[in-house]
């Protein structure tokens, strides 16, 4: 199943304009809250109408503002799950569930379905019990079962472990990759958690302020991010406006220090740092004082700034508790090409 979606939508002062195209695979959009993210799926879903464009699932137009189309929610075939898993306080599991059916009231098939859902996602002990009665992993279950019983042409997941406490996550994450495999169709996933997106996705959209920043494999977002945006998303820590210095060396103005770079840096305004390329040596290297230290569980940030520079902004690199010495005020980094990432 492919999805095409072309819309803008205006809300008060913001304005939604996205642009992108997926294909039987499971596509993040990932961003920080309020770039749009939520809207764009509840425009797929029909929860929302944007203003212009057009959505396209498997050769189905579902909206087009041109020729007036605007599918109900009933008759787009996405299945939604919300952040908050939005089941009915007052009915049932198995009650929940069979809202997503559509077979006749109270027919053998219909029975036979949703026993077979309750099975699958491990809920038949729990059928009578209401939504409060259970825990944030068995709702979430729940609402899954009630999306995928009523055989959806695409799953839509906003922010699917929001609503869940830490430790129960990572286990739930796996049951949900789990149900991405089966279901075989598009997916598209809402999240503003890095780990989370380049484990369970395939492909990327990073959006900002209602645009698409960057569009592409999980691994080349992560692995050589385009933009500033793109880089602080993925885990960048460390990110300076640049002057051109030549074709192979930039100044990085906000820690004031000059570094080499794999390609032309013209046209580029920011550079990051890849934190796990960058090396402690001898006084051959950059020269920085140590500023400040953070404590992690198994690491220690420290906050660096460049011995030339101590009016600039503060770098910082990590070391694990093992190596790390109180008494050492001073160190001196070997910062390679290849740990400067070229920012848009």
């Amino acid at each position: 199943m492919s999805i095409y979606v072309d819309i803008k939508k205006r809300l008060g002062s913001f304005n939604l304009d996205v642009k992108f195209e997926s294909d039987k695979e499971t596509l993040a959009l990932l961003g920080a809250s309020g770039c749009g993210k939520s809207m764009t799926l509840k425009c797929i879903a029909g929860i929302e109408k944007p203003d212009s464009g057009k959505i396209i699932l498997d050769g189905v137009t579902l909206f087009n503002s041109e020729k007036k189309i605007n599918l109900s929610p009933q008759k787009r075939k996405t299945g939604l799950l919300f952040q908050n898993y939005a089941l009915f306080p007052n009915m049932t599991v198995k009650q929940n569930i069979a809202c997503g059916i559509k077979y006749e009231k109270k027919s053998p098939a219909k029975e036979e379905k949703i026993r077979e859902y309750m099975e699958k996602f491990g809920l038949l002990e729990l059928s009578e019990h209401l939504p409060s009665q259970l825990s944030g992993g068995q709702q979430q279950r729940c609402a899954l079962a009630r999306v995928l019983i009523s055989e959806p042409n695409m799953l839509l997941l906003d922010e699917p472990f929001s609503a869940l406490d830490s430790h129960l996550r990572f286990r739930l994450e796996q049951e949900v990759k789990n149900v991405i495999k089966d279901f075989g169709k598009s997916v598209i996933l809402v999240s503003h958690d890095k780990d989370e997106v380049f484990r369970l996705s395939d492909r990327i959209a990073v959006m900002e302020d209602g645009k698409v920043d960057s569009f592409g494999p999980k691994e080349v977002i992560f692995e050589r991010p385009e933009t500033k945006v793109s880089a602080v998303l993925t885990g960048c820590k460390n990110i300076s406006e640049i002057e051109v210095k030549d074709s192979s060396h930039i100044y990085a103005a906000e820690w004031g220090i000059t570094l080499p770079v794999l390609e032309d840096p013209e046209g580029f305004a920011f550079a990051g740092l890849k934190g796990d390329l960058i090396s402690e040596t001898d006084s051959s290297g950059t020269e920085f004082d140590i500023t400040g230290v953070l404590e992690n569980p198994q690491s220690y940030t420290l906050m660096l700034k460049s011995a030339k520079a101590p009016e600039g902004k503060e770098l910082l690199w990590e070391k694990s508790k093992e190596e790390y010495d109180a008494d050492i005020k001073k160190l001196w980094l070997d910062i390679p090409a290849k740990a400067v990432m070229l920012l848009k």
